[in-house]
């Protein structure tokens, strides 16, 4: 059995580690609540955005056969654009979305298809280069404000790093014809409780039936082809943007919780540590008055 000095020393330890435990709850629910705040701000935008995307694309093949974003191809190289954290202490949020995209990368691998990683993030970037396939390039430290060229103008903000980069990269491969189908591999926020990694086709653009039927009288300046090629990669972008911002809420929600268990357990085993130490205590306590009771004894029987 442990000595009392050996449990103290333990209890001071766990003690030390639940107070910092507590203090990333208190940072990761501050920096959640920011993160909600922004999902839920630009999801409407992105949804709407890809409404209005759909309307066009489901325009005439003669209008928007040009558009290289929209063409489908026979699919032999694939991109798969993965979003991580850079940092742990997210419970399994990092091993989920890594296990998911393991698993699209196999079946696609089973198909035939070559297989390329966007790392976004240094913890899917660690562990693709170690067990996955060929990394293009990876982007690691965009912090929790991420921003595309538009917004980064409305908010007169040129601190925030921007995705465009990533946009770039992914619609250049496809356009040339390095890969035929770009995938997003993300952490998509539902709630603080629930985040569900998801795989999503990025390109080629795929025209959805949207539920709100849009007039067919819309006029287009200077014409329904020259706005489809302007908002294709404006698109693109935002929708690597917005499945950044799920990503980080996921993140925050995802260690905020983790801590907190962290903490509990932290206090439970205090309080098991200090249960045992007493016990240690009382023993010792019991062990020298049996000494003190036996030497007295023997001093009598002389």
């Amino acid at each position: 059995m442990a000595t009392t000095r050996e449990i103290k020393r333990r209890i001071r330890s766990v003690r030390n580690i639940a107070q910092v435990t507590k203090a990333m709850e208190a940072v990761s629910a501050s920096k959640m609540r920011r993160a909600q705040a922004q999902v839920r701000a630009t999801r409407p935008y992105a949804d709407k955005a890809r409404e209005v995307l759909a309307f066009l694309a489901r325009l005439r093949a003669t209008q928007v056969s040009e558009q290289p974003l929209l063409q489908q191809r026979e699919v032999k190289r694939v991109s798969l654009v993965l979003i991580t954290a850079d940092r742990g202490l997210a419970g399994g949020l990092n091993s989920n979305m890594i296990r998911r995209a393991v698993q699209a990368i196999r079946e696609w691998q089973d198909e035939g298809k070559e297989v390329e990683i966007v790392a976004v993030g240094k913890k899917g970037r660690d562990w693709m280069r170690r067990y996955g396939p060929p990394i293009r390039a990876d982007f690691v430290g965009l912090g929790d404000r991420p921003t595309s060229k538009v917004l980064a103008k409305m908010r007169d903000d040129s601190r925030s790093l921007s995705v465009g980069p990533i946009a770039h990269l992914v619609i250049e491969d496809f356009v040339t014809g390095r890969v035929d189908a770009v995938y997003l591999g993300f952490t998509r926020f539902y709630s603080t409780m629930r985040q569900q990694p998801e795989i999503r086709q990025l390109l080629p653009i795929i025209p959805e039936e949207t539920e709100v039927k849009m007039a067919a009288d819309y006029i287009f300046e200077p014409d329904a082809p020259t706005v489809l090629n302007q908002v294709l990669e404006s698109f693109t972008e935002v929708q690597i943007l917005q499945a950044l911002y799920e990503a980080i809420a996921s993140e925050h929600s995802a260690r905020m919780v983790a801590m907190r268990n962290a903490t509990d357990a932290a206090i439970e085993l205090i309080g098991d540590l200090t249960l045992t130490y007493n016990k240690a205590r009382q023993q010792a306590i019991t062990m020298s008055l049996l000494d003190i009771v036996g030497a007295a004894n023997a001093v009598r029987s002389r």
